[in-house]
């Protein structure tokens, strides 16, 4: 066992989930929506795994994600925050379930001015208190 201190972050990832989603559907927002964190930050991903017989796995983040639900309303208040506060960020729309390819998807978002996003899902990067202050008046997912 190691008696070393445990990693701390300065840091968070959080993702917000709209609490009337079908539980197929909060997965696979929560999925899509970090995919992209690392390549667009990439020292949240953390070193390759190995198991004891040397068989190689892909490296995961170095930090827990931290997954949140809420209203409509409280999803649009935590985008303009992130907004505000220049947080890295990911946005699921609710017309992101009728399209099949990433072209369309990008072509769904890029249809819709900011304000008006039917968001269902956001994930957020950046400093823990902005993180924290984005997501505030969410509660765990269960």
């Amino acid at each position: 066992m190691s008696t070393e201190q445990p990693i701390r972050f300065d840091t968070k990832i959080a993702v917000l989930l709209r609490e009337d989603l079908e539980p197929w559907q909060r997965l696979n927002v929560t999925a899509f929506l970090v995919s992209g964190l690392g390549t667009d930050v990439p020292e949240v991903i953390g070193e390759p795994y190995e198991d004891a017989d040397g068989v190689p796995y892909l490296p995961m983040f170095r930090q827990p994600v931290l997954v949140f639900e809420g209203t409509k309303e409280l999803l649009r208040t935590a985008h303009a925050r992130a907004l505000s506060r220049s947080l890295t960020r990911a946005v699921f729309t609710s017309d992101l379930f009728t399209t099949g390819n990433d072209r369309d998807n990008r072509a769904a978002v890029g249809a819709v001015g900011t304000g008006d996003l039917d968001l269902v899902g956001l994930a957020v990067y950046g400093p823990k208190n902005a993180v924290d202050k984005t997501t505030k008046g969410a509660r765990m997912h269960p």
